[in-house]
């Protein structure tokens, strides 16, 4: 019988072992598909406080793992099947490639992935090469140049709207011709000089400049059929996200997009005792390193104090 079970090894969930094995919990950590989270295919971090020059995404989670080791926090590399708790709430079971574990406490940090079209090139200049799906992190690397959003709600016009911050032109490419988004986002985003709505388009592929980082976004009129390549150098996906959730189903209600449902007094704890979620596969506003890791540090204070 294990006091707390970490379901994932991004910043959410070392920053819970770290917490919990400070706190003689002795914590073990499923690491899942993907050790250290979606940070790890990000190759420099500026925002994360602590590393003025920056970090790599992989360099960061893995601090975070050592220093979760050094006080004692277990590894164990697996993926999630099924959780359930037992009839008389004695402990949480975790099904994990046909193993069962046992424990006291969960906390269940298993993040979220971006969508993604599925278009050339957008997997090839993905982290580092142009594509992004986070402008509150990458935008400063686009001073002066000219980048594209794709997306039509409040995400993709406060992503546009944020660029504009660094970028000389951005341009806002949605397959309507109107934005879904709310009328003061809108009105924002359409007054802005440096912004210039492509509308009835979809993009059809990224493609590369001879170092093999964005050059162009080529689009497609969907009424027309014309095509048109938009001279860029970063591309910003808006177009939302996955959360990692789908194996708790059954045990942990889910809002319309997915994530995770939390008390209304708690970012963290659940309405099933004992498990408690943290990063970005309960947070639907911020989605940053920084507060994935705060979420963490929430959960593991909360499994301390409900397993005295």
């Amino acid at each position: 019988m294990e006091n707390v079970i970490i379901i994932g090894s991004g910043c959410a969930g070392l920053t819970a072992a770290i917490y919990c094995a400070r706190a003689n919990l002795n914590p073990l950590v499923i690491e899942g598909k993907l050790p250290g989270g979606q940070i790890t295919t990000t190759s420099e971090v500026e925002n994360f406080p602590g590393f003025p020059e920056g970090i790599n995404g992989f360099d960061l989670t893995w601090k975070m793992r050592q220093q979760a080791e050094k006080f004692g926090t277990r590894f164990h590399g697996a993926t999630i099947n099924a959780v359930t708790v037992a009839d008389d709430g004695s402990k949480r079971l975790v099904c994990a490639e046909g193993e069962t574990l046992e424990a006291k406490a969960l906390i269940i940090a298993t993040g979220a992935s971006p969508r993604l079209l599925g278009i050339p090139g957008e997997k090839e200049m993905y982290g580092g090469k142009g594509v992004s799906t986070c402008a509150t992190c990458d935008g400063a690397f686009y001073r002066g140049k000219t980048v594209a959003v794709l997306g039509g709600g409040d995400s993709a016009c406060e992503e546009a709207h944020f660029l504009t911050r660094f970028a000389e032109k951005v341009y806002l490419v949605h397959r309507r011709d109107e934005l879904r988004a709310s009328q003061i986002m809108r009105e924002r985003v359409l007054n802005c000089e440096k912004i210039e709505p492509v509308w009835n388009a979809v993009a059809e592929a990224v493609l590369p400049d001879a170092e093999g980082k964005v050059r162009a976004l080529a689009v497609k009129d969907v009424k027309t059929g014309a095509p048109r390549e938009l001279a860029v150098q970063g591309v910003f996906y808006a177009i939302g996200h996955h959360p990692s959730t789908e194996a708790f189903a059954t045990l942990l209600p889910r809002d319309e997009l997915g994530y995770f449902k939390t008390l209304t007094d708690s970012q963290v704890r659940t309405e099933v005792p004992g498990v408690f979620v943290a990063g970005d596969c309960a947070d639907t506003n911020y989605r940053q390193a920084i507060t994935a890791a705060a979420m963490g540090c929430q959960a593991a204070i909360e499994v301390e104090r409900w397993l005295v």
